[in-house]
C-alpha cells in the first residue's frame, strides 16, 4: 500500500535517484526548460539536410481505424499526450475555485478581468490584421492563450524577490486564460460533432466523476488503483471524445474537474502554485489534507513529471518543427498578415488587454493590490504573451498541416513567444532589483545600521 507520505516524501522512495529526478520534473523552471530545448531541437532537425527524417518520424501513423484512431505521430502528441497536460489544467481549475483565489470574489476579480481582456483584445488585434484576408480569420484566437510553463519558469528565474502577490496574480490569471482557451477550442474549433460518442464520453466522465467522489481516500492509499482503474476509465472517455469531432484534449479538461479538491487543514491553496523542488508551497506530506483524502494534490504530485518531463516536450517537438526555407523562407514569414496579426496580438495585445482591463476593475472595487505595482504588471502582461503550448496547438487547429498559412502561423508564435519573454525579462530583473534593494535597506534599518 502506497500513502500519501510514501507518495510525497522522498525519504520513502527506495530509489533516491528516481525521486530526486521526479521531484525536479515538478519545478516550473525544469518545465519550461525542457520545453524550450524540445522546441529548439525540432526547429533545428526541421531546417538541417536531415529534415526529411524528421517529417517522416511525425507523419508515421498508427492506431485503430475504425474507432478513428489512425493518427500520425505528431497527432497523438496533439490529441493524446497533450490531454494530460489538460487534465492537470482541469485538476488546477477545479483547485482554484474550490480553495483558491477563484472561490473569493472580491480577491479573483481583478485577476479574471485581467484574463478576459487578455484573450480579447489579441483576438480583436489579430483579427483586424486579417479583415482583408478572409481565409486566414481562422487563425484569430493563436493569440490569445497564455503558456503558463513558460511563463512561471521566466518569473522563476527571474523573480527571487518579487512579490508573492504577483506571482498568484499570474497564476489565477493563467489558470483563467486557459479555462477560456479550452472554451474557445470547444465552441469555435469544432467543425462537426457525432452525437452517440459524445454522450457516451460525457457519460463515462460522469461515472469517472462519482467514482473518484465516492472513493476519493482510496485512490489516494492505493497508488496502483488510479492505474488500474482510473486509467482505462479515462482512456475510454478520451477515445469517444476523440470520435466525437471535440477536440480530445476537452475530456482531459473535464475529467480533471470531476477530481475532488477539498479544503482541509494546511491545505487553503490551489493545486499548481508552486512546484520548485525546495519551495514550502510544493506537494508534501505536511501540504496535504490531513484527512489523507485529496486526491487532487496525490493524482497532481504524480502526473506532473510526466506531464512536464514528456507529455508537454514531446507535443513541443513534433509542434515546432517547422521548415522555414532559409532567410528567404523567413523573410517571407515576416511579410505574411498572419504573422502580424499573431505576433501584435502576443506582444502588444495581451499586456495592453491585461493592463486596461486591470485598470478598468481597480476603478470599482478600490484600487490594485497593496503589493502590487502597475510596472510588476507590465512585466507580466509581457510574460502573459508567451503563447507556446496552445497557441501551437490553436495554429494546429486553424489550418491544415504543410499548408504555407500552417507554418508562417508557428513561426509567429515561436518569434513572439521569445520577443515577449525577453522583454518581460528585462523588466522584471529591473523590478526584481528594485525590491532587492528594498529588503536590504529594511534589514539595514532594523539592525541600526
Amino acid at each position: 500500500m502506497t500513502t500519501t507520505s510514501a507518495i510525497a516524501s522522498p525519504s520513502a522512495s527506495p530509489n533516491p535517484l528516481g525521486q530526486r529526478l521526479f521531484q525536479a520534473l515538478r519545478s516550473d523552471t525544469v518545465g519550461g526548460a525542457l520545453l524550450l530545448i524540445a522546441a529548439a531541437a525540432a526547429l533545428i532537425w526541421a531546417n538541417s539536410p536531415a529534415s526529411g527524417g524528421y517529417f517522416t518520424l511525425r507523419d508515421i501513423e498508427f492506431g485503430y481505424e475504425p474507432w478513428h484512431l489512425r493518427l500520425s505521430i505528431g497527432q497523438w502528441a496533439a490529441d493524446g499526450l497533450l490531454a494530460v497536460f489538460f487534465f492537470l489544467v482541469g485538476i488546477e481549475l477545479k483547485a482554484e475555485f474550490t480553495r483558491g483565489d477563484l472561490r473569493r470574489f472580491r480577491t479573483a476579480v481583478v485577476p479574471i478581468t485581467a484574463a478576459a481582456g487578455g484573450v480579447l483584445v489579441p483576438a480583436l488585434i489579430c483579427a483586424a490584421f486579417l479583415l482583408t484576408r478572409p481565409e486566414l480569420l481562422r487563425g484569430w484566437a493563436i493569440p490569445t492563450a497564455t503558456d503558463i510553463a513558460f511563463a512561471v519558469a521566466v518569473l522563476a528565474i527571474v523573480g527571487s524577490h518579487l512579490p508573492k502577490a504577483l506571482r498568484l496574480f499570474l497564476l489565477t490569471l493563467a489558470a483563467v486564460d486557459d479555462l477560456l482557451a479550452i472554451a474557445i477550442i470547444a465552441i469555435f474549433y469544432t467543425e462537426s460533432i457525432a452525437v452517440l460518442p459524445l454522450v457516451a464520453a460525457l457519460g463515462i466522465i460522469i461515472v469517472y466523476g462519482l467514482i473518484v467522489s465516492r472513493f476519493r481516500r482510496f485512490f489516494v492509499d492505493r497508488t496502483w488503483a488510479a492505474w488500474v482503474i482510473l486509467l482505462p476509465l479515462g482512456l475510454t472517455a478520451w477515445a469517444f471524445m476523440h470520435a466525437s469531432g471535440v477536440h480530445a484534449t476537452i475530456a482531459g479538461v473535464l475529467l480533471g474537474f470531476t477530481i475532488p479538491a477539498v479544503v482541509g487543514r494546511g491545505s487553503n491553496r490551489a493545486i499548481g502554485t508552486d512546484h520548485g523542488a525546495s519551495s514550502d508551497l510544493s506537494p508534501s506530506a505536511e501540504g496535504l489534507d490531513r484527512s489523507g483524502s485529496d486526491l487532487a494534490e496525490a493524482l497532481e504530485h504524480r502526473l506532473r513529471p510526466l506531464s512536464a518531463g514528456f507529455a508537454v516536450p514531446v507535443f513541443a517537438f513534433f509542434a515546432a518543427g517547422v521548415d522555414i526555407g532559409g532567410t528567404h523562407g523567413l523573410a517571407s514569414a515576416f511579410s505574411h498578415p498572419l504573422t502580424y496579426g499573431i505576433m501584435t496580438g502576443l506582444i502588444v495585445g495581451k499586456p495592453l488587454g491585461i493592463l486596461v482591463s486591470t485598470w478598468l476593475v481597480t476603478r470599482f472595487t478600490g484600487g490594485l493590490n497593496p503589493g502590487l505595482r502597475w510596472a510588476d504588471l507590465t512585466g507580466i502582461g509581457l510574460l502573459a504573451g508567451i503563447g507556446f503550448t496552445v497557441s501551437l496547438l490553436v495554429a494546429e487547429l486553424s489550418f491544415t498541416a504543410g499548408s504555407v498559412e500552417h507554418d508562417v502561423a508557428k513561426v509567429a508564435v515561436l518569434s513572439a513567444s521569445l520577443l515577449s519573454a525577453a522583454l518581460a525579462a528585462l523588466i522584471l530583473t529591473m523590478r526584481n532589483a528594485h525590491y532587492r534593494r528594498l529588503l536590504q535597506a529594511r534589514k539595514q534599518s532594523a539592525s541600526g545600521v
